[in-house]
């Protein structure tokens, strides 16, 4: 047992039992000691860990998961079933919904993750932040209370407070030799299906409309949109239907 840095127990789980250089999953002696410090396993059979891995008291992991390296999981945190964590910091309260992969990562407290989503390293998901299904984060901060949820890609990105990022927005970080950052500011909203073409800054407050891509800064609390104007061509399937009788 020892304390972090706000005199919280954790306890550190004891290397697994190795036969052929793999790792086994928890033994009758860790699942003793882990619930003794308040920490349930589910099912300890398809449970694995690390001898370096560290698990705070209330926290709960469900069948099939990997805990792997310098993992550090703090208290009353909940790790879903298929969840795989190597080398990655979780604070306090933090819930990883199904089937995710974090690696070399950071989730501050109250930080909800997936189910799917991976989280490559120096990803960042600070307090109460949320991290959706099939949202992939590569060295890139997600500010407080901010919401990546559907089908996107954040790469090389500094995210701040309160941002919503809609479904299928991508950072379009590399251009074939360089990764180039980009900067979304305090309370801006992006569209879905939005292309963010770094290096590129959106302002504070300021909306992307859906379906854009952005290529140049946005300032704070301007509305940028960037896409083909809509046009209706009035009887066009009608025409194309007698077009195709008359070839018949």
């Amino acid at each position: 047992m020892f304390q972090d840095g706000a005199g919280v127990p954790r306890l550190p789980l004891r290397s697994a039992a190795r036969q052929g250089g793999s790792e086994h999953p928890v033994s009758p002696e860790q699942l003793a000691a882990l619930s003794a410090a308040g920490v349930t396993i589910v099912d300890p059979a398809t449970t694995y860990v690390g001898a370096a891995v560290r698990v705070g008291a209330g926290t709960t992991i469900h069948p099939c998961v990997f805990l792997e390296g310098q993992t550090a999981i703090g208290s009353a945190c909940t790790i879903n079933a298929g969840v795989r964590i190597i080398d990655s910091t979780l604070a306090d309260r933090v819930t990883v919904m199904n089937f995710c992969v974090i690696t070399a990562s950071r989730l501050a407290e109250g930080a909800r993750v997936g189910p799917f989503a991976h989280l490559r390293p120096e990803s960042d998901v600070r307090e109460g932040a949320r991290v959706g299904n099939f949202v992939e984060m590569k060295k890139t901060v997600l500010g407080p209370g901010s919401k990546a949820n559907h089908l996107t890609y954040l790469g090389d990105a500094t995210i701040g407070r309160n941002v919503n990022v809609g479904a299928g927005t991508i950072t379009c970080n590399y251009d074939g030799e360089k990764k180039h950052p980009t900067v979304i500011e305090d309370g801006a909203f992006i569209g879905s299906d939005a292309q963010l073409i770094a290096p590129v800054r959106i302002g504070s407050g300021a909306y992307v409309a859906a379906g854009s891509s952005i290529t140049k800064d946005v300032p704070a609390g301007a509305l940028a949109v960037a896409r083909g104007r809509q046009t209706n061509k009035e009887g066009w399937a009608e025409r194309q239907r007698q077009k195709r009788k008359q070839k018949a």
